[in-house]
């Protein structure tokens, strides 16, 4: 399999492949990676990694009392993820391709990228000023019946759209949906309102097609949930529609 190092962004939630992921960047560690990442022509894919935080704190504590009151702030590149970064993550990230870092007077960045490639973490350098990582590139394999078992997981999607949505809510039923069975499973995955331990399992399934086996049980629980329960929120997923790129 292809490897790669990579800068590499922690984030508490999960990356899917062709999904968008839009990043306010303030903290020094990550100002230092997009600067890095300017320097690579515009012509050229300025590529880093993302990974579901497992245990630790996606932003470091800026100052005492948070959230230790005698605790003095956390600095550097792995402040927050313990004296094992690699211990803190999840396994199985994605890589992300910035379209546009944009830095403000301020010194901060305004980052919108888009996933493209699931990678698993082989090891993580906590030694310059921000954190790379040694990735190994994840094939997505179909598997058996992925197109039978995307069909069936979109009809699901559909449902649980308009339970979710509820009769004063935007539906998202009109939106058009992808018939490419990967690009259903990853797009489910990530409008599906569901913890990270849940995301990341999707995320890091052996094929597509058990990815769909798995969203169509989580479909078909969540419907019937939300049915018995009329007033469970909405969350975000009914205010605008997950962007494919």
């Amino acid at each position: 399999m292809t490897t790669a190092r990579l800068p590499l962004f922690p984030l508490n939630s999960v990356l899917f492949p062709g999904l968008v992921l839009p990043l306010n960047v303030f903290e020094e560690r990550y100002r230092a990676m997009m600067r890095e990442l300017l320097k690579t022509p515009e012509d050229e894919s300025r590529r880093f990694a993302v990974v579901a935080v497992r245990d630790g704190h996606e932003v470091a504590p800026s100052a005492p009392g948070m959230p230790d009151p005698m605790a003095q702030p956390e600095r550097g590149p792995a402040a927050g993820f313990g004296p094992d970064p690699l211990k803190s993550f999840h396994g199985v990230g994605c890589v992300a391709d910035a379209a546009t870092i944009r830095e403000r007077a301020d010194g901060t960045f305004e980052v919108l990228a888009t996933g493209t490639t699931r990678v698993r973490l082989l090891s993580v350098d906590a030694s310059g000023p921000f954190l790379t990582a040694e990735l190994e590139e994840l094939a997505e394999e179909p598997g058996d019946e992925a197109g039978t078992l995307a069909e069936g997981v979109l009809r699901s999607f559909r449902q649980y759209q308009k339970r979710l949505a509820g009769a004063r809510e935007r539906s998202l039923t009109g939106a058009e949906l992808p018939d490419d069975p990967s690009v259903v499973s990853y797009l489910v995955a990530a409008a599906m309102v569901h913890d990270t331990p849940t995301k990341q399992r999707l995320l890091q399934a052996p094929d597509t097609a058990s990815r769909l086996r798995d969203e169509l049980r989580l479909l078909r629980a969540e419907t019937a949930i939300i049915r018995n329960l009329p007033s469970l929120p909405a969350f975000e997923l009914t205010r605008a529609p997950t962007s494919l790129n």
